[in-house]
């Protein structure tokens, strides 16, 4: 029984081990050689609950232990959130009369216990009733309060029901037919081609804001840009097509930067270079890219200055190090390896202290890199993936080196990969957009959704108000006040009944 256990601990041990080597790469790896997060998830989930049920177990024969477990649980559990609403539950003895002397009690304290209590979707009907007057004298007179204005007219939905069928499939990649399908558990039957009727009416609508949030990152000096594939259903031809959905983005936090961060998606039918140019029309700085060639029509114009990104470098020579004994591939890997612990120092400070260190400790480094690249490109074949990767830095070498001269600028575009991370999630349970306008809206919802991820506001309910803003003849000319950057942070938020 004994050794059972041990070989059964030793296995459960070595399966966190795993875990961790694999968190370790999804955290420190390139993207092509990290697993994707939801199954690390996945496999951390299963790891906690197999411990959770071997506690609960010890606890049952060890009282002990389970007291000391929950004092340690209390003390760690921090608050809950404040804006929520609290229901009160008073446990009181049964008497007041002191079981010693028989006389009275007299309260000296409380405890005060708070736990977490959901309450599953709750459906409600909001009823308004507009009463008609009419004058006994006057036989045509009829007088009646104009009906509020409302996003589907002659439809049954709240703006803060569309809001949470948006939230549902850009935020939590739920597909409108399994939406259909939830709602159908509590009675509410809905079809599927309703839930896309508001979807489509509701992106036609912050179209404006999508538009604006886009110009106030193109009035930055600095953006990461980046695209991925969108599938579009093609009916001409029974199949689908690749669209693509690009991505620009603002994150000036790792150098305190005043901008606040945020994403625009936009769709194109294409990966034409003409898509970024006439996206990011009017936009003059730097702009941090992979290696896309389309992004140099831009520069040679002298519109934009291209910034390249060591992650994509490093791509090729950790794979052709992890397929054998690579001794070239293995050194580039540990001399960019060197640059990147120094950006894990000091990033947090500001631009200046950056762009000070990156000249006296990366400098040097990069200065010694080029040389050694060159003179090992000269000895080996020309056609081998290894002189591909090497040339492939080489041809970049001035944008890589953009980020010595200047602190705002990061060492890779790791920060547009993360905002990219959702499209592709969505597209994974999504499989396919039904048609271009289809991904358009996709882009539009999506960056305003992520773009409030960013910075910490419940996407929720500023779609609700944004919506309702809108509906109600919001201002075009006020269309700052409808981004995300105007609303509070979830910690700010209070109750919203």
């Amino acid at each position: 029984m004994l050794k059972a256990m041990l070989l059964a601990e030793r296995a459960e041990s070595e399966r966190l081990r795993q875990i961790i080597k694999e968190l370790q790469r999804h955290r420190f790896g390139r993207r092509a050689e990290s697993l994707p997060e939801e199954q690390l998830q996945l496999a951390l989930e299963e790891a906690e609950q197999v411990e959770s049920a071997g506690q609960a177990e010890s606890e049952e024969k060890t009282p002990a232990e389970g007291k000391a477990r929950v004092a340690k649980r209390r003390a760690n559990r921090g608050a809950l959130p404040a804006h929520l609403p609290r229901i009160e539950t008073v446990v009181d003895v049964a008497s007041t009369v002191c079981p010693c002397c028989s006389g009275t009690l007299h309260r000296i304290g409380e405890d005060v216990a708070e736990r977490l209590d959901i309450v599953p979707a709750q459906f409600r009907v909001l009823v308004v009733r507009r009463p008609k007057y009419a004058c006994r004298s006057c036989e045509d007179v009829v007088v009646q309060a104009a009906a509020p204005a409302r996003l589907i007219e002659g439809g049954v939905p709240t703006e803060a029901t569309v809001a949470q069928v948006l939230v549902c499939k850009y935020a939590d990649h739920l597909p409108l037919y399994r939406q259909a399908q939830i709602y159908a558990r509590q009675g509410i039957n809905l079809d599927r081609s309703t839930l896309a009727d508001w979807v489509g009416r509701a992106a036609f609508l912050l179209r404006p804001v999508h538009e604006r949030l886009l110009d106030k990152l193109k009035a930055s000096s600095k953006l990461f840009a980046d695209e991925t594939t969108a599938p579009v259903l093609d009916p001409g031809r029974g199949r689908t097509k690749t669209g693509q959905l690009w991505a620009y983005a603002r994150d000036d936090r790792p150098w305190g930067g005043s901008d606040p961060p945020g994403v625009a998606y936009v769709y194109a039918p294409d990966r034409k270079a003409e898509r970024p140019i006439a996206h990011l029309a009017g936009f003059h700085g730097v702009l941090q890219v992979d290696g896309y060639s389309g992004y140099k029509v831009l520069a040679a114009r002298g519109e934009v200055q291209l910034a390249f990104c060591w992650s994509h470098v490093r791509r090729p020579f950790y794979e052709l190090a992890q397929s054998g004994p690579a001794p070239i591939a293995s050194e580039a890997l540990a001399r960019i390896a060197a640059l990147y612990r120094i950006e894990g120092e000091i990033r947090g400070r500001s631009a200046e202290e950056r762009r000070v260190a990156r000249q006296e400790r990366s400098r040097p480094l990069v200065e010694a890199l080029e040389p050694w690249l060159r003179e090992k490109l000269s000895l080996i074949s020309q056609k081998t993936k290894l002189a591909e990767a090497i040339r492939y830095a080489l041809v970049r070498w001035a944008g890589l080196c953009l980020f010595l001269e200047d602190g705002r600028v990061e060492i890779d575009s790791n920060a547009v990969e993360r905002a990219i991370r959702p499209l592709t999630l969505n597209r994974k349970n999504a499989l396919f957009a039904g048609s271009d306008d289809g991904a358009a809206h996709w882009a539009t919802v999506a960056s305003l959704i992520e773009t409030c991820k960013l910075i910490g506001v419940e996407p929720h309910a500023y779609l609700a108000d944004v919506i309702s803003r809108i509906v109600n003849g919001h201002p075009q000319s006020r269309l700052d006040d409808l981004l995300p950057w105007a609303y509070p942070a979830l910690t700010d938020l209070k109750a919203v009944a």
